[in-house]
């Protein structure tokens, strides 16, 4: 669907939506709701990335990430799991700070939300 060519969006990309949601979701979070400043994790495509904020950066990392680790095993941001272990607020990024994926190949390691 996303190709590195002039045609590599196809149709209606909804005003630049889906393209933000791939990118956010390659780095390891997506937005839940529109209406709701609320993150959600999904799997990191990259070791690290840095997002600048005011005074400093937001850094993603995911230690053990491979092909054929595709298994969260924890997610921290700034050393403290996440809300329900899967959640962080818009304000966590703009703080700066980092979100901390530690990845498995091992489906019997994968976290499971904290409820």
């Amino acid at each position: 669907m996303y190709l590195a060519e002039p045609k590599g969006i196809i149709g209606n990309e909804d005003v630049g939506a889906m393209s933000a949601w791939y990118v956010m979701s390659a780095m390891g979070f997506y937005q839940v709701n529109a209406a709701d400043p609320t993150y959600t994790i999904g799997r990191p495509l990259f070791d690290e990335v840095s997002i600048p904020v005011a005074g400093g950066e937001f850094k993603i990392s995911a230690e053990n990430n491979a092909d054929d680790n595709f298994y969260v095993k924890s997610v921290t941001i700034n050393g403290e799991p996440l809300e329900d272990g899967l959640f962080f607020k818009h304000a966590d990024i703009k703080a700066g700070g980092k979100l901390h994926f530690v990845m498995t190949g091992d489906k019997n390691e994968a976290m499971t939300p904290i409820r």
